[in-house]
């Protein structure tokens, strides 16, 4: 009998109807929890780009900063060299041969050059029979000795040399070291040849600055091998190739021109460390300086969000199942209040209430609902202020760049400030729409970023300044360029930074355009940085009044300004909405506004004139 029951087939019972439980548990998960992780994930997802274009930003302009550093210290180190080669010259009548080469006057010149920097190790002058004369702190090993011979063999090529980086001494003494070399020529004719030892301690503390800061920062030669780092834990010498932002920066050779940002990977087979490294090219040297930092520690605000973000999901859902299997329990029927409110809910609009005026099960669950929609909505107004106080943050981090180019001179603090106030005044006043304002904002703020890698002695120059130094000057827009052009973020911005000093005549720079070759952003940035320029005392300047910097701006309408930013200008002068702060005065007041300039206004003395040459010629 048991076992002709076993053989029965197995009859299960089928629902009538699906239980009003999972009904409410399935409505409520998808009407609360699903809109809010898609919302909740687009805001994760555009502030962990903002908080990496952040990190990477910041790489960027510390790599690029050492590398404008190591630029200069071996422009000046050349230049000294120059001036060595010169002096031994005219102290020898262009002869130090075996007889002169161990005159008192040629000893006297070579160790006043290496007293005269503390970067300067040592210094030898050979002359054509490889015979001379040397000072110095240090005596040459070895290694330097060989160093010593290829160098000369190039100075008899006519080519000046770059040594390898090389240890001298041991223990605490031991000293990182590279010879630079120039040869010395008459007529065309080879003399000898000046060698120097530069002790590279100035880069190591450098870069011992850079690491406080939780980065990693060493340098490396063209072939990838270490130059100086912060640390010990590298030896001077040692292949980086392992590496692969070193290896990247090696296989693009002379191509090198920009920095780069890279994750990539170190470690051995069983233990990787993410990384998040910049390079940024030393092209005087072939070298790089490299900064990286691991990923973890990198992206940490972005990992906090992340887990936090999921956790509030987490808990979220399970609130609301909680809620929809205590609804369900005390629900019987009809539904058809609860159905319209959960498709109110479904749309997004979680202003919507249930107005049931029940003592029964449904009466609770309504309430229920109310709770819940109220709690979604306060969720996503925190959502969306936490939106915008992330874009105040992004705001700020740009404000904070500017102010800190404006604080390297403080003849020019505040100037980014008021660029960007006047620029939107100007904007506004031409009646471009609010997209462009935006992107002017950010522009108009960032303007003289470049000016981060343009040294005191030329930013802070009191009176005109030689060709030379203008040259320098005028590279601080491809500067600021180069350091934000790989943050994608801000490309619409970079003609408002890069071309700011182009002319309408085509005398500006850095390329010369002319009209309509020239962008709106700039042209509107440059009416604003002229009239503050013309407006606040700097090294070559007193502040004009600012009805005689309009009559100056006029000048050039036209010539080097666009006429229609300035008309803009012009109009917002005279209806009393731009304030200028006088230095005597203790609190900033309106100036009264004067009668427009004529349609060509004039220079009317020698002050005007001047200044409207130093405006023509950008010295601002």
């Amino acid at each position: 009998m048991r076992r002709y029951k076993a053989t029965l087939p197995l009859k299960l019972p089928m629902p009538a109807r699906i239980p009003v439980l999972y009904v409410i548990l399935s409505v409520l998960v998808l009407i609360s929890v699903v809109p809010m992780y898609f919302y909740s994930a687009q805001v994760e997802a555009i502030n962990r780009d903002r908080l990496k274009t952040n990190e990477m930003l910041l790489q960027n302009t510390v790599t690029r900063s050492l590398a404008d550093d190591i630029s200069q210290h071996q422009q000046t180190l050349r230049m000294m060299l120059s001036n060595l080669s010169s002096a031994i010259q005219v102290a020898s009548g262009g002869d130090f041969g075996s007889k002169n080469v161990e005159a008192p006057e040629l000893r006297a010149l070579l160790e006043n050059f290496v007293s005269s920097s503390p970067d300067i190790a040592y210094a030898t002058l050979l002359n054509s029979d490889a015979k001379g004369i040397s000072a110095g702190r240090i005596a040459p090993d070895a290694f330097l000795q060989r160093e010593l011979e290829r160098a000369y063999a190039a100075s008899r090529d006519g080519r000046v040399y770059n040594g390898q980086a090389l240890v001298v001494g041991s223990g605490k003494s031991a000293r990182t070291v590279m010879l630079v070399s120039a040869p010395v020529m008459y007529g065309g004719r080879f003399l000898g040849m000046i060698g120097s030892v530069v002790d590279l301690q100035f880069l190591i503390s450098r870069l011992q600055e850079v690491s406080s800061g939780g980065l990693t920062p060493y340098v490396v030669d063209s072939q990838g091998r270490l130059v100086a780092a912060a640390t010990p834990d590298y030896a001077t010498g040692q292949d980086m190739k392992n590496l692969e932002i070193v290896h990247n920066f090696v296989d693009q050779g002379n191509k090198a021109q920009l920095a780069a940002t890279k994750e990539f990977d170190i470690g051995d087979g069983r233990t990787r460390t993410a990384m998040l490294g910049t390079y940024s090219p030393v092209t005087a040297l072939d070298w790089a300086v490299v900064v990286q930092k691991p990923r973890h520690e990198a992206y940490r605000g972005v990992y906090e969000m992340q887990r936090t973000g999921r956790l509030l999901a987490f808990l979220a859902v399970l609130v609301s199942m909680g809620l929809s299997i205590f609804a369900a329990r005390r629900i019987t029927n009809p539904l058809e209040v609860l159905t319209e409110s959960s498709r109110a809910i479904a749309r997004g609009d979680f202003s919507q209430r249930v107005h049931l005026k029940s003592r029964t099960e449904i009466g609770e669950l309504a309430e229920t609902f109310n709770v819940m929609s109220e709690e979604l909505e306060q969720f996503v107004q925190d959502l969306k202020r936490a939106a915008e106080e992330n874009l105040a943050l992004f705001m700020g981090s740009i404000q904070m760049l500017a102010g800190a180019v404006d604080e390297k001179d403080p003849y020019t603090r505040g100037h980014s400030d008021r660029v960007t106030r006047y620029s939107l005044m100007i904007a506004r006043e031409m009646a471009l729409d609010e997209d462009f304002l935006e992107t002017l904002r950010i522009s108009a703020q960032l303007h003289d970023v470049g000016k981060i890698g343009i040294e005191d002695r030329v930013l802070k120059k009191p009176g005109a300044l030689t060709p030379e130094e203008f040259e320098i000057m005028k590279t601080h827009t491809t500067k600021g360029a180069n350091i934000l052009r790989p943050v994608k973020q801000l490309k619409d911005m970079l003609p408002g930074i890069e071309l700011h000093h182009e002319s309408l005549d085509g005398r500006g720079y850095p390329y010369g355009l002319k009209g309509d070759q020239i962008p709106l952003l700039p042209r509107v940035i440059a009416v604003a940085d002229t009239f503050d320029a013309l407006t606040t005392n700097r090294p070559y300047q007193q502040a004009h009044d600012p009805i005689e910097a309009l009559r100056i701006i006029h000048n050039l309408a036209g010539k080097r300004l666009d006429p229609a930013a300035v008309a803009a200008l012009t109009a917002v002068f005279e209806r009393g909405e731009i304030r200028i702060q006088r230095v005597a005065a203790a609190v900033a007041a309106p100036v009264t506004p004067a009668p427009a300039p004529t349609a060509e206004p004039t220079a009317s003395n020698a002050k005007d004139k001047g200044m409207v040459a130093a405006v023509e010629t950008h010295r601002f």
